[in-house]
């Protein structure tokens, strides 16, 4: 699973990467978390309203910071989907 927080390194894209990597641990996923801060790749995906994240390409939440349980909400049918 390749996951993407996209934002330009504010407060918020911050938080939003740290409950990402609470989730992925408590979830036990192999997944790679990498930090897109270029505004151009940043709207390539959408995204009007940082911090965005994205899961396997697809755009799954932006313009808010979760908790990481909310983000484990997310990501949980998704590694499901994947194991199928």
């Amino acid at each position: 699973m390749k996951i993407k927080v996209l934002g330009p390194g504010c407060a918020n894209c911050v938080n939003l990467e740290r409950a990402t990597r609470e989730a992925v641990a408590a979830l036990g996923i192999d997944a790679e978390i990498e930090k897109v801060t270029d505004y151009a790749a940043i709207v390539g995906y959408g995204i009007m309203r940082t911090p965005g994240l994205v899961v396997d390409e697809q755009v799954v939440l932006s313009g808010r910071v979760p908790t990481a349980a909310q983000v484990r909400d997310i990501l949980a049918p998704l590694v499901a989907g994947a194991a199928r």
